[in-house]
């Protein structure tokens, strides 16, 4: 093929490029891809990101299911606490989205952390279910470590919010609550899964 030809054949595919994407919008330039309300809820009960075409969500953990304040063993007068913000089956797994607030005196907030303000215990976070009675606990990935906010190394601020994620084993179809376990804290009852 000469020289002719070939400038002939690529002003062609420019054009045919050009032509062919002058309907398109690429993602995130503002055109009718994304021109859609960046927190539309979708049918789940999550939220779309922004821009997304697909099936791409995000949990809304705007407000909580259930809330509780504590003491903690941390400390003299030391407090904490805990909202249950969801709990969301998907498939074979099922999220539970909670947030910890610790309140603890001034002079003992060094190494903050929930491994701590639950006297210095693992949180053991377990979902129970009452209909087949069975206990969840954290599953864990292939390397052994288990799906959940790592209690010691997460560092918390006094007065602040943390989120914390645990992920079980979803309960079947016909468990529509159950009752979850944090710590050493009194038991959350009745908390709806979500589906």
């Amino acid at each position: 093929m000469g020289l002719a030809h070939r400038l002939t054949a690529a002003t062609a595919t420019a054009l045919l490029l050009t032509g062919g994407l002058a309907g398109c919008d690429l993602p995130g330039t503002g055109g009718s891809a994304s021109s859609s309300s960046p927190s539309s809820p979708s049918p789940s009960g999550g939220r779309k990101a922004e821009g997304s075409l697909g099936k791409a969500s995000f949990d809304d953990v705007s407000k909580p299911l259930v809330k509780g304040t504590f003491d903690s063993p941390m400390a003299q007068g030391a407090k904490i606490d805990i909202a249950l913000m969801g709990l969301k089956a998907k498939g074979q797994l099922a999220t539970l989205t909670a947030q910890l607030t610790p309140h603890v005196p001034v002079g003992d907030t060094v190494r903050l952390n929930a491994y701590r303000l639950n006297g210095e215990h693992g949180l053991g976070t377990s979902l129970i279910d009452a209909v087949n009675l069975k206990r969840y606990v954290v599953v864990k990935d292939s390397a052994g470590k288990e799906l959940q906010t790592d209690e010691i190394f997460t560092h918390m601020t006094n007065g602040q919010t943390t989120p914390f994620y645990f992920t079980f084993a979803a309960p079947p179809e016909n468990v529509k609550t159950v009752d979850v376990q944090i710590g050493t804290w009194p038991t959350f009852r009745d908390v709806p899964v979500q589906r």
